[in-house]
């Protein structure tokens, strides 16, 4: 007898027969037909944006509590302190957030601040390799009144090759996210900027909530495919507050199943980060809420 079987036919079967397909686990694989557990896509939270109060350690503890996997540090913390909390938790470092890239951004026309930008890459290579971390999240660069779009394009490709030794040594690959920066808008820019790189150490951050303003996100999935490295998972809904973050996950704009479709068909099984603002994650309560909507997510 099989799983597709109508329920009222399932209801009216006898206690043998139930008996039968329980010690043949039939009935145990119905519950394990478990919503959260659909895909094989780990859970994690950006530590930028865990709004619940206290050290380090405190909030990994409450990340870890809500039901979370993993983190993901931002780099030039106190290394002994993250590791530490990790250790404790037992949460994984997803990845690692680059803390330089806005401030000193690979596009700048100052070499001395591309100098500097470069070297905060380098650090978060060394921090992500510290913590287990698998790849850095990095902002390439951004086009402004002073960049252009090729600008930002030549000298971002050229300072992220000069990170390539290092991310060679460490093991950690470079992750490039899509953000509002008015650089790469578009599925094929993406593409051609990491075929300029040319390097098997650099991929993509697929952030899903920050292309849903240009395009939907499932169009994005098909062209990037293997090239995706980690992704953001984050909600965006039109009119709504903060630039349209301010929405809880299912009350924005996102088309969540056409969006793990598209992830299912290029196979992606690593790590979605959630980049949710702040104060849906201030206590144990909304930060248990916005794991419990993450596993919605996952089983959409």
């Amino acid at each position: 007898m099989t799983l597709s079987m109508h329920r009222r036919d399932f209801l009216k079967m006898s206690g043998g027969a139930m008996a039968t397909l329980a010690s043949l686990g039939t009935v145990g694989s119905m519950a394990a037909d478990d919503p959260a557990k659909k895909r094989p896509i780990k859970k994690a939270i950006m530590y930028a944006t865990i709004g619940y109060p206290g050290s380090v350690m405190d909030k990994l503890k409450a990340v870890k509590a809500a039901g979370f996997e993993g983190v993901e540090p931002m780099s030039h913390m106190k290394q002994d302190e993250v590791l530490k909390a990790l250790e404790e938790t037992g949460l994984k470092a997803a990845s690692v957030c680059c803390n330089t890239h806005w401030a000193k951004p690979l596009s700048h026309p100052d070499a001395n601040v591309r100098r500097e930008g470069l070297e905060g890459l380098v650090q978060a290579l060394k921090d992500a390799k510290r913590y287990g971390a698998s790849s850095v999240l990095l902002v390439p660069g951004r086009v402004t009144k002073d960049v252009g779009y090729d600008d930002c394009f030549k000298r971002s490709v050229a300072e992220i090759r000069k990170a390539i030794p290092t991310a060679e040594e460490t093991g950690v690959k470079l992750a490039i996210e899509n953000v509002w920066n008015d650089f790469i808008t578009k599925a094929d820019q993406a593409m051609a900027f990491l075929e300029a790189i040319d390097s098997p150490m650099v991929g993509w951050h697929f952030d899903i909530g920050n292309v849903v303003k240009y395009s939907p996100p499932e169009t994005w999935i098909p062209m990037l495919g293997k090239r995706i490295l980690k992704l953001h998972v984050k909600e965006w809904g039109k009119l709504k507050p903060n630039n349209g973050f301010g929405v809880r996950f299912f009350e924005g704009d996102n088309n969540w199943p056409a969006i793990m479709k598209a992830l299912d068909d290029v196979g992606y099984q690593g790590w979605g980060i959630t980049e949710q603002p702040g104060d849906q994650s201030k206590d144990a309560d909304l930060m248990r809420d916005l794991s419990n909507r993450f596993d919605k997510i996952l089983a959409s």
